[in-house]
């Protein structure tokens, strides 16, 4: 284990403090190797890869195999950040024993030192079931993307006094379950507050405001590798899709105008220094 090596105890120590948390998704190796030179705290090897990666309208299709893949990249690419990886859609909601036996996989095969579920108060026992097989849990409330389906779209959660108090029992339940911090995702930012003044685990927002004890973005949003997609919680702090492109297209021509490779880019031979091949 790397000296500076994050852990679950380190994120308890910084919500104490009063220390931010970075978090951001990560979903290969190179990528995952300059987050983590940069400091990050934790790196989050998301199911939005479904959409980021992959290219599909949602996270549901996205297999065990597929995030078992991208957090053994990820975790060869991290020294000091904490590597925690989703559980995708239908690997913890079968039974407890199918539950284990996938967050096992996802630290014994891919190398990830914990799991993301989805959901509250209904899946307290496979939390709790992982939890007591040595594999740390964090939890995911507010928008919960595997669920999108059942929640009628893509939208803010916990606007009203009900479904407020439902998102702060289910924290509570997922805290007593044994999660060692919890994503709020696309919560009202009082809510989200209240919420991480309640609970003694750290909370990481996206689109929850500024009162969690942490932050997480997808690193797609962030350096603006989409020119067509800016969530409304997201900064973009780059424009790599215009540099990219810009890039891209220079090679291009330089290829089609007979510019590159030029004398430079060639291996110092001169035609007349080659053996006869004939």
């Amino acid at each position: 284990m790397a000296v500076n090596k994050v852990s679950t105890v380190t994120l308890k120590e910084m919500k104490q403090r009063g220390e931010k948390i970075t978090v951001l998704t990560a979903y290969d190796y190179s990528t995952a190797r300059m987050l983590d030179q940069a400091g990050i705290d934790v790196l989050l090897v998301g199911d939005s890869l479904g959409n980021v990666i992959l290219g599909y309208d949602s996270t549901i299709p996205v297999t065990m195999e597929d995030m078992v893949s991208h957090t053994r990249a990820v975790s060869r690419g991290t020294t000091n950040a904490l590597v925690v990886a989703d559980m995708p859609f239908l690997s913890y909601h079968v039974s407890v024993a199918e539950s284990v036996k996938n967050a096992g996989r996802l630290l014994q095969e891919a190398g990830a030192n914990a799991v993301k579920l989805e959901g509250g108060r209904e899946i307290a026992d496979k939390v709790e079931a992982i939890n007591a097989a040595g594999i740390p849990v964090m939890g995911h409330l507010g928008l919960t993307p595997q669920s999108v389906n059942k929640l009628g779209g893509y939208k803010v959660q916990g606007k009203d006094e009900a479904a407020a108090r439902v998102i702060i029992n289910n924290a509570l339940a997922l805290q007593d379950a044994g999660v060692f911090a919890i994503v709020l995702e696309c919560i009202p930012a009082p809510l989200a507050k209240m919420v991480t003044e309640r609970l003694d685990v750290p909370t990481i927002g996206i689109g929850a405001g500024a009162s969690c004890d942490g932050q997480v973005l997808v690193i797609h949003d962030l350096l603006g590798l989409y020119s067509d997609v800016s969530p409304k919680f997201a900064k973009r702090y780059a424009s790599l899709n215009t540099t990219i492109i810009e890039a891209v297209t220079k090679y291009k021509v330089d290829v089609k105008e007979k510019k590159f490779p030029g004398p430079e880019h060639s291996f110092g031979m001169e035609e007349g220094d080659l053996p006869k091949l004939y």
